[in-house]
C-alpha cells in the first residue's frame, strides 16, 4: 500500500523543523554512542589479536588456539568484573547509568563513567550536526563522519591507534562526496586529500630528521587527508592551526597541573578531529573572519 500524499507532506513538514530533527538526531545519537562504546573497546583487541594471529603465520609458528568470536556483536556485553550478562533494560543510553547509581546491578562494582560521557557527547554533537544542516543530505554524512570522529578520538587516546578500517573508508567517501559537491568539489577533494597528508609526513620527517624521535603516527597524516577529502584544501591551514592550538594548551596544561612528564607522547588525533569537526561546520565563517581581519 502506497503512503498517503498527505502523510507523507505531514512528515516532510516535520522533518524540516530544525528542533525537532535536532531531538531525533540527539536520541539517535544516544543509540549510536552505546555503539561506539563497544567499537572503541572492542576493535583495538580485535585488531591485535589479528597481528599476533598474523605474526605467528610468518613465523611459521603453530597458532593458538581458537578462542570464542569476539568482534562488534559477540559476545553480548558482560560486567568485566562479575561476568554477568547486562541484560537489554540495564544498557539504556545514560538512563540505565543514572538507575544503576553507576554500578553493575549483579556485583555493585563502579562502572566507568565515560560510557555515559561518550553517549551523552554523541547525542549532542549530532543534535549539534543536526541543527546546523538541517533535513538534507549533508546533515546525515556529517553524522557518519562525526560518529567514526568520536571512535578515533577514543581509540587514540587509549592506544594511540588511529585504525585504517574506520579512516581509509571515511576517506574514500570524502572523495566520493566531491564528485556530486556535497560539501565540496572535486578538484579541491583531491588536492585536500594530497596536501592533507603531506602536509603532515612533511613535518613528521622533519622532526624526525631534527631531533631523532617520532612526533606524531601516519594515522594523523591519513585523518588530515580524511578532512582535505571531504571539505577541501582550503579548510587545511584552519584545521592545522586549531588542532595546534589547542594540542599546546591542553598539553602545557597537563604538564603544569597535572605534573605529566613531558617524555610521555600525547595523541595527536582527538585535537585533529575536533579541529575538523569545528570545520565541517563553521569553516567557511572561520575563513571568511580571518580573510576580513587580515583585510582581503
Amino acid at each position: 500500500m502506497m503512503p498517503q500524499p498527505d502523510l507523507i507532506l505531514q512528515l516532510d513538514i516535520l522533518l524540516n523543523k530544525p528542533a525537532l530533527c535536532a531531538v531525533l538526531a540527539g536520541i539517535i545519537g544516544l543509540l549510536v554512542g552505546s555503539f561506539l562504546n563497544v567499537v572503541i573497546y572492542r576493535l583495538p583487541i580485535m585488531m591485535h589479536r589479528n597481528w599476533r594471529k598474523e605474526c605467528l603465520a610468518h613465523l611459521e609458528l603453530a597458532a593458538e588456539a581458537e578462542q570464542e568470536p569476539f568482534n562488534l556483536v559477540l559476545p553480548l556485553s558482560r560486567c568485566p568484573n562479575c561476568n554477568a550478562a547486562i541484560r537489554p533494560h540495564q544498557n539504556i543510553p545514560v538512563i540505565s547509568y543514572i538507575f544503576l547509581k553507576g554500578r553493575c546491578a549483579h556485583c555493585r562494582s563502579p562502572i566507568s563513567p565515560r560510557y555515559p560521557i561518550i553517549e551523552a557527547c554523541t547525542a549532542i554533537a549530532s543534535a549539534i550536526v543536526v541543527w546546523h544542516f538541517g533535513y538534507a543530505p549533508q546533515a546525515a554524512f556529517a553524522l557518519l563522519l562525526t560518529w567514526s570522529l568520536i571512535a578515533l578520538s577514543f581509540i587514540d587516546i587509549d592506544h594511540h591507534l588511529l585504525p585504517d578500517s574506520i579512516t581509509l573508508p571515511m576517506l574514500w567517501l570524502g572523495l566520493l562526496l566531491s564528485v556530486s559537491d556535497v560539501f565540496t568539489d572535486s578538484h579541491a577533494g583531491i588536492i585536500g586529500a594530497v596536501a592533507g597528508y603531506l602536509a603532515l609526513w612533511t613535518v613528521y620527517h622533519l622532526f624526525r630528521l631534527a631531533t631523532g624521535k617520532e612526533g606524531m603516527g601516519y594515522g594523523d597524516f591519513k585523518l588530515l587527508a580524511l578532512f582535505g577529502a571531504w571539505l577541501g584544501w582550503q579548510y587545511l591551514p584552519v584545521i592545522i592551526l586549531l588542532s595546534s592550538l589547542v594540542g599546546s594548551v591542553i598539553g602545557i596544561t597537563m604538564m603544569v597541573v597535572a605534573k605529566r612528564d613531558h617524555t610521555i607522547p600525547i595523541p595527536f588525533g582527538p585535537y585533529l578531529a575536533a579541529a575538523g569537526w569545528i570545520a565541517l561546520l563553521w569553516g567557511n565563517d572561520i575563513n571568511q573572519f580571518y580573510l576580513r581581519s587580515a583585510g582581503f
